[in-house]
């Protein structure tokens, strides 16, 4: 059985930064893809950013690139998003992802969730 527990989430004001953690037990971590996607109220659930298995390829969305870093330590289980210079508009629940396999996008890959963590960007 997958766990995703999110932390790191909080206040902060716009132009600053956050740095949010996905731990993960249950199942070879390292094998798999891991994505952030984030909802703000009232809207659907979207990409932010993913990475592969082993940490060497990376995705991100348009609204984020150059902003945020996706990064993971296999040996820690833990998968990271740097956030710098934060905007009201990234207010929203953030959410890890795990992967059937070792690299995926779309929503449908991702069979395995964490209960999201709130991020809130003040301005």
């Amino acid at each position: 059985q997958v766990q995703l527990v999110e932390s790191g989430g909080g206040l902060v004001q716009a132009g600053g930064s956050l740095k949010l953690a996905c731990t993960a037990s249950g199942r070879a971590f390292s094998m798999h893809g891991v994505a952030w996607f984030r909802q703000a109220p009232g809207k659907e659930r979207q990409f932010v950013a993913a990475i592969n298995y082993s940490g060497f390829k990376t995705h991100y969305a348009d609204s984020v690139k150059g902003r945020f870093t996706i990064s993971r330590d296999n040996a820690e289980r833990t998968v990271y998003l740097q956030m710098d210079s934060l905007i009201h508009e990234d207010t929203a629940v953030y959410y890890c992802a795990e992967a059937r396999t070792n690299w995926a996008l779309r929503r449908s890959g991702f069979p395995y969730w964490g209960q999201g963590t709130q991020v809130t960007v003040s301005s």
